[in-house]
């Protein structure tokens, strides 16, 4: 499996994980171990998680060290992540937040709840791109299991080709599933590190209007100023 990483220092790699694979192993190979024997390495330690239908920025660290580093930042929430999605459903607003409680629910799926003991954080804006098609622009402030997929279907537009959280049905006519992890941005050492990766795959995401936005999009961290 050819795997480039997008950023690589002394400590870390960034790379774009692709849709369908799993971060761990399933049946066979995971995606890290992959990326492992792909890029001539002994070890890599994955420090945060992508879901299997999700694709995007990775972060493997070289070392135990630096695993240990980088996931403070994340524990921290000094890592800043940006999505993007695509969903055929209209959502109840076009922008701000979903804040609730994550309760696990039935077969690995989750609900959000409307208590906020230690509430999932979500902001997010978005943009009309064709017929039935809304774009999404997403901040996570907290790291839980399906946090996105679990925002956007309380906002009644659950991610494209999401099998769990959007219509079965319709969800499996999708060529993938409209999740990407699309933007990092962190300080390491003193230095910033900021960094986007297009989806590698599907058609909603490659469309004409699609990319347009995502050029609107290229420095999504100037969207989300909280002063605003």
């Amino acid at each position: 499996m050819p795997v480039t990483p997008l950023f690589e220092n002394r400590d870390f790699l960034i790379v774009n994980k692709p849709e369908g694979s799993s971060i761990h192993s399933e049946n066979g190979e995971g995606f890290v171990l992959q990326a492992t024997k792909a890029l001539g390495y002994t070890q890599l330690f994955p420090v945060h998680r992508l879901d299997k239908m999700t694709s995007g920025l990775l972060i493997l660290a070289k070392d135990a060290a630096a695993a240990s580093a980088l996931g403070r930042l994340f524990e921290e929430r000094l890592i800043e992540k940006f999505y993007i999605a695509i969903s055929t459903r209209k959502p109840k607003k076009k922008q701000g937040w979903v804040k609730g409680d994550m309760l696990a629910a039935r077969r690995g799926s989750y609900k959000l709840l409307t208590t906020t003991d230690n509430p999932a954080v979500t902001r997010f804006i978005s943009v009309a791109l064709r017929v039935h098609e809304r774009f999404f622009l997403i901040k996570p402030y907290t790291g839980k299991t399906h946090q996105i997929r679990v925002a956007l279907k309380s906002l009644g537009a659950p991610v494209a080709g999401d099998i769990r959280y959007a219509q079965a049905d319709e969800a499996r006519k999708e060529d993938r599933g409209y999740l990407h992890a699309f933007g990092l941005r962190f300080l390491w050492k003193g230095e910033t590190v900021a960094l986007t990766a297009l989806p590698e795959n599907g058609e909603r995401f490659h469309s004409p209007q699609a990319m347009e936005q995502l050029r609107i999009w290229a420095d999504p961290w100037d969207f989300f100023d909280l002063s605003k």
